[in-house]
């Protein structure tokens, strides 16, 4: 895998980024497809195919600067509500996007993972999702987890019936429900010491969370930015990754010299 900070190459913003304080799982909110395309006087669905172009070019960025896990929500549970037209284009687009890029993906050792309910989704969209991570499987760089047909309180709804099935059963105790018990039931178990992430960007200017991973980003950092997602490239990811890097992470404790 490409390391940018081995290369001579690296621009000023990539030299002003700390290795060591690289995040190791950035989630990102991508929002302002729509707003994109009307501002161009475009349908919604031209944001949507340029902000595909946006998730190639990010996720390179982030493999090649050392990111461990990049979680993207590509749909919500809620996003079933627009309009028909859109939705059927949107369910169209992980078919193209692993179609185009799956050379790149592998050539980056990019390892494809979802997490979300396929169930509902059109059957050629839910191949092509489960082929990109078959394909994958083996690869040993930074893992690409999509979001898709993901709701937070579904998850922890799922979780606590899973858990609760178990006490039902005599297969654990009360006492034995704890945090890491919960984690090993929420759908980014699988991630294991990367399941929350440090940082959550989301474009747009929007402020909120909706509905996206409330269990795992209790500590996050946050970065809201007004660029639109087809706008946001390397340039606007690397000045987010400098913002978190200026953070003081206390994790609700305080830190030596600031008692």
């Amino acid at each position: 895998m490409l390391n940018i900070f081995s290369s001579a190459k690296k621009n000023k913003q990539q030299q002003c980024l700390i290795e060591q304080k690289i995040p190791n799982h950035v989630a990102i909110i991508m929002d302002g497809n729509g707003r994109w395309a009307k501002k161009r006087h475009l349908p919604r669905i031209a944001g949507h195919k340029e902000g595909m172009n946006t998730i190639r070019i990010i996720t390179k960025t982030a493999s090649n600067l050392g990111v461990k896990v990049l979680t993207l929500y590509a749909f919500s549970t809620e996003n079933w509500k627009r309009p028909k037209d859109e939705v059927n284009f949107i369910m169209h687009l992980p078919i193209d996007f692993f179609n185009q890029f799956m050379p790149e993906l592998m050539e980056n050792d990019v390892k494809v993972e979802v997490i979300g309910n396929l169930a509902p989704l059109p059957e050629k969209t839910r191949d092509a999702v489960l082929n990109a991570v078959e394909m994958t499987k083996n690869n040993r760089g930074m893992i690409l987890n999509f979001a898709l047909n993901y709701g937070s309180r579904l998850e922890i709804v799922q979780a606590v019936q899973q858990i609760a099935l178990l006490a039902k059963n005599n297969e654990l105790q009360i006492d034995d429900i704890d945090e890491a018990l919960i984690e090993n039931y929420l759908m980014t178990s699988f991630l294991k010491q990367y399941q929350d992430p440090e940082l959550v960007i989301r474009t747009s200017g929007e402020e909120r969370i909706s509905n996206f991973l409330l269990w795992q980003i209790a500590y996050s950092e946050f970065y809201f930015t007004d660029v639109l997602w087809p706008d946001f490239k390397e340039e606007q990811f690397i000045t987010a990754l400098k913002a978190f890097q200026q953070r003081n992470r206390r994790f609700g404790g305080l830190q030596e010299d600031n008692q």
